[in-house]
């Protein structure tokens, strides 16, 4: 039996990140929990949604033009190095992780701060791990020379 050319993930990202707004969202209205209401709310919000967006189209882009597939169901084509995997390995998760928090700061729900929490462990383990596990065995010396000189994250 071959193993398939797929990292394994447990779930698409936009569906767990889209599943988890959902859960904040039924939360809040069940029990309503709300941030401090600081004038600058709407602005921070604001500015993190777009810029998690901005940063999830700019990766998604450069994902296009090294000839890669961008969803983890599918194989990896290519190593992307280039844009802002120059300073993350992982950009479009990051900028998923901004969208959230900008839109739970713009509903002001504290829950959005407490689903983040198992949100990013779910990612960390049931997502990123296992890419970069794939990538390592299909790319091999290049991808772990990638990986010591870029960070997963920051």
């Amino acid at each position: 039996m071959t193993e398939r050319d797929v990292p394994g993930v447990i779930a698409l990202p936009p569906l767990l990140y889209a599943g988890a707004l959902l859960l904040v969202v039924i939360l809040e209205r069940l029990m309503p929990w709300s941030l401090y209401a600081h004038p600058a709310r709407v602005w921070i919000g604001a500015a993190l949604t777009v810029a998690g967006i901005a940063v999830v189209l700019w990766g998604s882009a450069t994902m296009h033009r090294a000839g890669t597939n961008v969803p983890p169901n599918r194989p990896a084509t290519a190593l992307v190095t280039q844009g802002p995997f120059r300073y993350t390995r992982n950009p479009l998760y990051l900028g998923l992780h901004a969208t959230f928090l900008g839109l739970t700061y713009l509903l002001q729900s504290a829950w959005g701060l407490l689903v983040f929490v198992p949100l990013a462990v779910v990612m960390h383990h049931g997502v990123i791990l296992r890419e970069e596990a794939y990538l390592e065995r299909k790319f091999g010396d290049a991808y772990r020379a990638y990986c010591k000189s870029v960070r997963r994250y920051f």
